[in-house]
C-alpha cells in the first residue's frame, strides 16, 4: 500500500476542556502524544497537523509535524462534522498518490504505533473501505439488552425484538467505536461516504481514553501516570 496520510486535527476552542491541545497531560502537551505515537508508526508516509491556530501548529511543527496550512476557521467549530475536516486536507495538500487517511485525534492519547500499523495492515489485507479501533461494550449496554421508548413512552428493545436474549453467555457480540485510530480511503472520503460497504475492527482491550470533559482529563492522567511508573 502506498500513499498513507496520518492526519491529526487539533483545533482551538475547546469548550469542553479549553485549551486542551497544548496542556500538559502526564508533563507533556496532549498534542504531543499523538504527535510521537504517529511518527513512531511504520505505515504512515507523512503525518499531517490540520490546525487553525498558530500557537498549535508551531507546537505540531515542534513535535515533528508537517503543517502545510491553517484550516479556516468556519471548519474549526464545534458543529464542524470531521468529514468537513479530512476532506478539506485533502484538498489543501491535492496530492494524486494520497490512497488512505488514518485519522488521530490527540483526544485518544493510549494509542501505540503499533495499533496504527495493525490497522493500515488490516486495511490493506482485508480490502475494507474503512477498518476502525472498537472496544467492547460490556453485557448490561448491549444493545439486545437495551430499551429505547417509542413515541407512546413505551419501552421497546433496540435491536427491535420482542423478547431480550435470556442469558448473558447467548449475547453476541457487540463493540463500540473508541475513538484511537480511523482509518479510511481517500476515495471514500472525497465521495461522503468514509466507512464505505466493508467496516472492519481491530478490537482494543483495557481501559478506553477518549478526553472530552475535566473529568476525562483527571482519568487520563491517572491512566498515563500508572503506564509510565510501570
Amino acid at each position: 500500500m502506498t500513499g498513507v496520510l496520518g492526519l491529526v486535527p487539533a483545533r482551538s476552542g475547546s469548550k469542553g476542556v479549553p485549551g486542551k491541545n497544548t496542556r500538559l497531560l502526564a508533563g507533556r502537551p496532549l498534542l504531543a502524544h499523538t504527535a510521537e505515537q504517529a511518527l513512531a508508526a511504520r505505515r504512515l508516509d507523512r503525518v499531517v497537523l490540520s490546525t487553525d491556530d498558530p500557537a498549535i501548529a508551531d507546537l505540531g511543527r515542534e513535535l515533528g509535524l508537517e503543517v502545510p496550512f491553517l484550516r479556516p476557521a468556519r471548519l474549526a467549530e464545534d458543529t464542524t462534522p470531521m468529514l468537513d475536516v479530512l476532506r478539506h486536507a485533502l484538498d489543501e495538500l491535492a496530492a494524486p498518490d494520497i490512497d488512505v487517511v488514518c485519522l488521530l485525534q490527540p483526544t485518544s492519547p493510549r494509542r501505540g504505533p503499533g495499533l496504527i500499523d495493525e490497522c493500515v495492515r488490516r486495511l490493506d489485507e482485508s480490502g475494507a473501505d474503512a477498518v476502525v479501533t472498537m472496544a467492547p461494550v460490556p453485557p448490561e449496554h448491549n444493545p439486545h439488552w437495551v430499551y429505547e421508548p417509542d413515541a407512546a413512552g413505551r419501552l421497546r428493545l433496540a435491536t427491535g425484538e420482542r423478547a431480550p436474549i435470556a442469558r448473558r453467555q447467548d449475547l453476541p457480540p457487540a463493540y463500540h467505536r473508541d475513538g484511537s485510530v480511523y482509518v479510511l480511503r481517500a476515495d471514500r472520503i472525497r465521495a461522503g461516504t468514509p466507512y464505505g460497504e466493508h467496516l472492519e475492527a481491530v478490537v482494543v482491550e483495557g481501559p478506553v481514553v477518549n478526553i472530552d470533559t475535566p473529568a476525562d482529563w483527571e482519568r487520563a492522567e491517572r491512566l498515563l501516570g500508572d503506564a509510565g511508573s510501570a
